[in-house]
């Protein structure tokens, strides 16, 4: 390289060391942090429908799960047995091109049990127009507090379509906090202020994939079309870290319940909950919290903590910052955050998190 070009090519090259630097000193630090278990699909899991289609499929090893979508059913699984209180977590990896109308969703809930008083924590993902981003909805539900919905909703740092990436959810007697790639994107501490919409009833685990064409994209007005299917969604890498409350059972939900009700985690949960409270992700340090504020200033578009709206008050758990309400508008919606569209744009690209290492339970044995 001549000299003349070298001096020119210089300051992007030692920025482009530098980016590198830092993603494999990132990719560093999670890994020592964070080596969570994963399983097998027989170990821990269930087809829950869409199977019988031919909608689900395993991979030989039993470690990466296909769901799909058609005109004719969706498909999804379900966790063996219900939990009090865990870690869970999938790499996901979504549909491209149109998908207007799909839903694909990992989440916890006891809503085949508790119909009327259930608690769900939800990941959506939103499907959109061609070149449209996928949106990232966020969701806690206790003992049925449906008509107060505590959504939120986000732009995600990366295309969800080209590779999967790992979304988790930690659920315990104190603290809820949703993660990105290793990122902890929302956090809803448990106060007495919430009462029962606090989730306290043992939940199994989910992943759905669904026609949503009344809701999930522009409130309805952009449905599935089916010309664009199949549509398929790959989770991967699946972890179930808890102490299980009782197994998963459809033939008999009223016996299922007073199972449920009856099942106290207090003593023979209490070295699991130990073992949960204890791990890195339970715990927010001031570096967690300051990675959270910044990558909800980036990416969240709708909050229900502004959206005075729907609630004037604040519920207990929000962390308002009259800075940062200052950022949405009196609907929730952020005044900063915009969609963007795939092939218009001629910024950077940004550089997702690294996923935390990831060992199987045989290798952690």
């Amino acid at each position: 390289m001549a000299p003349a070009l070298l001096h020119h090519q210089l300051p992007r090259l030692l920025a482009a060391a530098a980016t590198a630097a830092l993603i494999i000193m990132t990719r560093m630090m999670m890994v020592s942090a964070s080596h969570v278990p994963t399983i097998a699909f027989d170990d821990g899991f269930t087809p829950l429908f869409g199977e019988a289609m031919g909608n689900m499929e395993r991979s030989p090893d039993g470690r990466t799960v296909r769901l799909t979508l058609n005109r004719y059913s969706g498909s999804g699984f379900i966790s063996s047995h219900y939990y009090h209180h865990g870690f869970f977590s999938a790499a996901i990896k979504l549909p491209n091109d149109h998908t207007a109308g799909v839903v694909v969703a990992f989440y916890l809930s006891n809503g085949d049990v508790f119909e009327k008083k259930h608690d769900e924590l939800d990941f959506e993902f939103l499907g959109n127009r061609r070149r449209h981003e996928w949106r990232l909805q966020t969701n806690v539900y206790g003992n049925g507090s449906t008509d107060r919905g505590r959504e939120e909703r986000y732009l995600m740092p990366f295309d969800p379509t080209a590779e999967a990436h790992r979304f988790s959810i930690l659920w315990s007697s104190r603290v809820v906090i949703f993660y990105v790639d290793g990122v902890a994107v929302r956090e809803v501490p448990r106060s007495g202020a919430m009462g029962g919409d606090y989730p306290s009833k043992p939940m199994a685990l989910y992943a759905t994939i669904w026609d949503g064409s009344t809701w999930a994209t522009d409130n309805g007005r952009y449905k599935v079309n089916y010309k664009h299917g199949p549509f398929t969604a790959d989770f991967s890498d699946l972890v179930l870290r808890g102490c299980p409350a009782a197994a998963v059972r459809h033939d008999d939900p009223a016996a299922l319940q007073l199972q449920l009700v009856g099942s106290s985690a207090d003593d023979r949960c209490a070295g699991a909950e130990f073992e949960l409270m204890t791990a890195d992700y339970a715990i927010m340090t001031a570096r967690k919290r300051m990675e959270m504020r910044r990558w909800r200033q980036r990416q969240m578009l709708y909050t229900v903590c502004y959206d005075t709206n729907r609630y004037p008050a604040p519920f207990p758990e929000c962390d308002v910052n009259m800075a940062e309400r200052q950022k949405f508008w009196e609907w929730g919606e952020s005044k900063v955050v915009r969609p963007r569209v795939r092939g218009r744009s001629s910024g950077r690209r940004r550089t997702a998190t690294p996923a935390p290492q990831l060992v199987s339970l045989q290798q952690a044995d």
